[in-house]
């Protein structure tokens, strides 16, 4: 019990210390992340983008990264969200403009995150450079999430772990699909 309570201190204090960071440019900055990754446009124009432009690593880049993403929405909005019930950070901890606009969803975890976490990881194995272009939007858009007062930073975490995983099951599935064509299927190994 006293290390749960230690982590959620520790949560709580990043929180407020995230929120309250005075840098202009990200004032500037983030909110236009946080309007471009809203309903997953940013990683839509950047699967076509990979899509169009390259080639048939390109396309197979796009696809990976759109169906990782799917799948991580479904795992953290449609399943997690459900499962877990919690109050997103408390107003009077953001001292700036925008909190109103917070969801009323549960805070966990983060599906922004779990999205570009999905996309990135799923990307980067066919087409390395698409894949580090899409992690630096997706680490401000995790940045953002806290920043806003939307997420507590283990809701950011939590969505990066699920669209990581979202992302090796991506890649993962065809490959067991591919073994388990006789039934029964072989055993695992």
């Amino acid at each position: 019990m006293r290390v749960l309570a230690g982590l959620r201190d520790r949560d709580h204090r990043l929180t407020r210390r995230i929120a309250a960071w005075e840098s202009p440019a990200a004032r500037r900055l983030l909110p236009a992340v946080e309007e471009a990754a809203e309903h997953t446009k940013l990683w839509w124009a950047a699967a076509l983008l990979m899509a169009a432009a390259g080639g048939r690593r390109g396309r197979k880049a796009a696809a990976a990264g759109v169906l990782a993403m799917a799948v991580a929405e479904v795992l953290s909005n449609g399943v997690a969200k459900q499962l877990v019930e919690r109050r997103r950070p408390p107003e009077e901890w953001i001292p700036h403009d925008g909190v109103a606009d917070r969801p009323d969803s549960s805070s966990f975890p983060s599906g922004h995150t779990a999205a570009a976490i999905a996309l990135t990881a799923a990307v980067a194995p066919s087409w390395p450079w698409a894949g580090a272009a899409c992690a630096v939007p997706g680490v401000l858009v995790a940045v953002e999430r806290v920043h806003s007062g939307a997420h507590y930073p283990s809701d950011v975490a939590a969505g990066a772990v699920i669209g990581g995983a979202a992302a090796a099951l991506v890649r993962w599935a065809p490959r067991l699909l591919i073994r388990c064509r006789a039934w029964p299927c072989p055993p695992w190994g």
